[in-house]
C-alpha cells in the first residue's frame, strides 16, 4: 500500500511538471542558404502534450515535395519530463531570392500558437547529388576543414599564422577523427602553436551558423619571394548523419559514416623587400625592435672580466637574423660571444629577445673604447627600414700593468750562416753521481706502516653508515623510486614524436616521483588523494594544480592529435613542476 502510494506521488509529480511546463512552439530549417535546384527540411515541433490542429503554412514560393511526417518522442531524466511532437516537410525553392516562411500554428489548451518564421536565401543553382538525400552528400554539406591565414601578402620575413579549423553544423554529430596528413610549408620557416585544449565554439561560416573547433594553429614566416603555397591537412572523420526517420519510441535515427576531408591549397603572395633606401648593413630583420649595447662593469682591473650584452628585442623573426658583432681594441681579450634567446611563439609572431653575450678581460691599465655599432631592419606595417645606432661604449681599466711602448722597434733579421757557428759547442762534460735514498726509516717506509692504523677505523665508520643506511627501509624504499622516476623520465624524453609511449612513460614518471616523495603505493593515486596529501605537506595549491594539470594532459593527449612540439611543452612543464615540488617537499 506505501509503495502504491509512493507510485502515486512520483506520477503526480510529472504530470505537474507537464502541467506547469512552459509551451515551445518553434520552426527550423536544415539550411538557410541553398541553391534554387536543393531540397531542404523544415521541422515545427512542440514541448507539450494535448497539442491538436495543426495547420502548415502557404509555403508560398516553395514547392513541399514530402510530408508531413509526424513523430513523438517522450522521456523522463531525472524526475523531469521531456517532450517533443514534430511535423517535418521536406521543400524546395521555385526561384532564386530570398524568401520568408512563416510560421505554422497548432491548438493547445483553447489557445492558438504561432510558431516562428524562417528567413531563406535561395541561390542560383549547385551540382548535386542524384539524390540530395545521399548521407554522404549531406555529410559533405555540413562539414568543412577549413585553414584560415591571417595575411595572403606578406613581406619576406614577415611573420604570418595560420588556423586549421573543423566546422559542423547543428544537424549532425562528430563520433571520432584523426589526422592522416599534416600540411607542409615550403618556403616558409614554420613553428607550431600549441593548443592545450580543444574547445567547440559558435561561428558563422558562408553565412551559416555552425560550431567548430581549432585543431592546428602555426606561424610562418615567408624566406623567399613569390607565390608560395601552403598545402591542405587532411582528416579521417566519424560522422553520424540523420536519416530522417525515428525508432520505435521517436528518436531520430542515424547512420555513421567514416570520410576523409581535405582543406583547400592557399596561396601566399610573398613580397620582396623595397630595394630603395635599404641600409647597407641590413642582414634580413623584420619586425618592430629594439637594440642596446650594455656593460655589467664598467670599471675594472687587470684580468676582470665584464661581461658586454649586445641584445635586439620586440616582435618580429628573431630566430632567423644575425645580431651585429661588436670591435674591441687589442688590448682587451675577448671570448667568442654565447647567443642566448628568451622568445615565445603566439599568434602575433615571435616576441622577446635575442642577444650575444662577450666576456671581456683587460690586460693592461687603462681607458678603452668599444665603437657604437647600428643595427638595420624593416618595419613592415611602416613599409621602411629603420637604423638604430648605440653610443661607444668605454671600458676603464684602472689598476695593471702599464703598456709598455718603445721608440726603438726591434727588427727582424734572417739568421746568417757562417763557418764559425758552431764554435761554442761544449765538447767536454762533467757528470756527478747522484745518492740514492734509504727506503729503511724513511717517511714513505713511516707513512706506509702507519697506513693501516688509520683504513681499520675509517673502515668501520663507512661500513656502519652503510648499515645504518640499508636498515631504513623506507629510506632504501624512496631512493628506488627516485631512481625508477628518473629512469621512467629518462625513457619519456628517448619516446618524443612516438605519442602512446611518450605520455605512458610519463605518466609513470609523475606517479613513481609521487611515492617517493609521500610514500605511497600506486594504488593510492588519485586527482582527490594527490591533492590532500600535498595540502598536508604544506605544498602551495597553484603547484598542485599544475601537477594534475600535466597528468590530465597524459589522459588527455592519448585521444586528440599531438604534435612533436607539443610533447617537448609537456616534457618541459613536467620538470619544472617536478623541481618545484623538491623545493616545497
Amino acid at each position: 500500500m506505501k509503495r502504491n502510494s509512493i507510485y502515486i506521488l512520483l506520477f503526480l509529480s510529472f504530470l505537474t511538471q507537464s502541467i506547469f511546463a512552459q509551451a515551445e512552439f518553434k520552426t527550423t530549417v536544415s539550411k538557410s542558404k541553398l541553391g534554387v535546384n536543393e531540397r531542404f527540411r523544415i521541422v515545427f515541433s512542440i514541448n507539450k502534450q494535448g497539442a491538436d490542429n495543426f495547420t502548415p503554412p502557404s509555403f508560398e514560393n516553395f514547392k513541399v515535395v514530402a510530408g508531413p511526417s509526424q513523430s513523438v518522442n517522450q522521456s523522463w531524466i531525472n524526475g523531469k519530463v521531456t517532450f517533443s511532437q514534430s511535423y517535418t516537410y521536406v521543400v524546395e525553392p521555385k526561384a532564386i531570392g530570398t524568401y520568408s516562411i512563416s510560421g505554422a500554428t497548432i491548438l493547445l489548451n483553447g489557445k492558438i500558437l504561432t510558431s516562428n518564421s524562417v528567413k531563406m536565401n535561395i541561390l542560383k543553382a549547385v551540382d548535386i547529388p542524384p539524390n540530395p538525400n545521399d548521407p554522404n552528400y549531406i555529410a559533405q554539406q555540413n562539414v568543412h576543414l577549413v585553414a584560415e591565414v591571417s595575411k595572403t601578402q606578406p613581406y619576406v620575413g614577415e611573420g604570418i599564422y595560420v588556423e586549421y579549423k573543423l566546422y559542423v553544423s547543428e544537424n549532425i554529430s562528430v563520433k571520432d577523427f584523426s589526422v592522416t596528413e599534416t600540411p607542409q610549408y615550403n618556403g616558409f620557416w614554420n613553428q607550431d602553436i600549441n593548443i592545450n585544449n580543444l574547445q567547440i565554439k559558435n561561428g558563422v561560416y558562408n553565412g551559416e551558423n555552425y560550431r567548430y573547433v581549432v585543431l592546428k594553429k602555426a606561424l610562418l614566416i615567408p624566406t623567399k619571394s613569390g607565390k608560395l603555397l601552403i598545402e591542405p591537412m587532411k582528416m579521417d572523420i566519424l560522422i553520424g548523419v540523420p536519416t530522417g526517420r525515428g525508432d520505435f519510441f521517436g528518436n531520430p535515427i542515424t547512420r555513421n559514416l567514416s570520410m576523409v576531408f581535405s582543406s583547400a591549397n592557399k596561396n601566399i603572395n610573398v613580397k620582396q623587400l623595397p630595394l630603395e633606401n635599404k641600409p647597407e648593413n641590413f642582414n634580413g630583420a623584420v619586425g618592430e625592435f629594439d637594440f642596446s649595447i650594455t656593460s655589467s662593469k664598467n670599471d675594472l682591473k687587470a684580468n676582470e672580466s665584464s661581461q658586454i650584452k649586445v641584445g635586439v628585442t620586440g616582435k618580429g623573426n628573431l630566430k632567423l637574423f644575425e645580431i651585429p658583432k661588436i670591435e674591441t681594441p687589442k688590448e682587451l681579450e675577448i671570448y667568442t660571444p654565447e647567443h642566448k634567446e628568451a622568445v615565445r611563439t603566439t599568434l602575433n609572431g615571435i616576441q622577446g629577445s635575442v642577444y650575444d653575450l662577450y666576456t671581456v678581460v683587460p690586460q693592461f691599465k687603462g681607458k678603452y673604447k668599444i665603437p657604437k655599432v647600428s643595427f638595420s631592419y624593416f618595419n613592415p606595417s611602416e613599409k621602411k627600414y629603420k637604423t638604430i645606432t648605440t653610443e661607444d661604449l668605454f671600458v676603464n681599466v684602472l689598476e695593471g700593468k702599464e703598456i709598455v711602448t718603445t721608440t726603438n722597434p726591434i727588427v727582424k733579421k734572417d739568421v746568417a750562416v757562417t763557418g764559425a757557428n758552431f764554435r761554442y759547442i761544449q765538447t767536454k762534460s762533467t757528470f756527478m753521481t747522484t745518492q740514492k735514498e734509504n727506503f729503511f726509516k724513511s717517511n714513505l717506509f713511516y707513512f706506509l706502516l702507519l697506513l693501516p692504523l688509520v683504513a681499520i677505523p675509517f673502515g668501520i665508520i663507512l661500513y656502519n653508515i652503510s648499515a645504518k643506511r640499508n636498515s631504513d627501509i623506507v629510506g632504501v624504499k624512496q631512493r628506488k623510486a627516485d631512481r625508477l622516476a628518473r629512469k621512467y623520465l629518462s625513457e619519456a624524453k628517448k619516446q618524443l614524436g612516438n605519442k602512446e609511449e611518450f605520455y605512458i612513460a610519463l605518466e609513470k614518471a609523475l606517479h613513481n616521483y609521487l611515492k617517493a616523495k609521500l610514500q605511497i603505493e600506486t594504488s593510492d593515486i588519485s586527482r582527490d588523494n594527490i591533492k590532500e596529501l600535498l595540502l598536508s605537506k604544506n605544498v602551495n595549491e597553484a603547484t598542485i594544480t599544475v601537477f594534475i594539470d600535466v597528468l590530465n594532459d597524459c589522459d588527455f593527449a592519448r585521444y586528440t592529435p599531438i604534435t612533436e612540439v607539443m610533447m617537448n611543452d609537456v616534457y618541459e612543464k613536467s620538470k619544472e613542476i617536478i623541481t618545484a615540488l623538491d623545493k616545497q617537499l
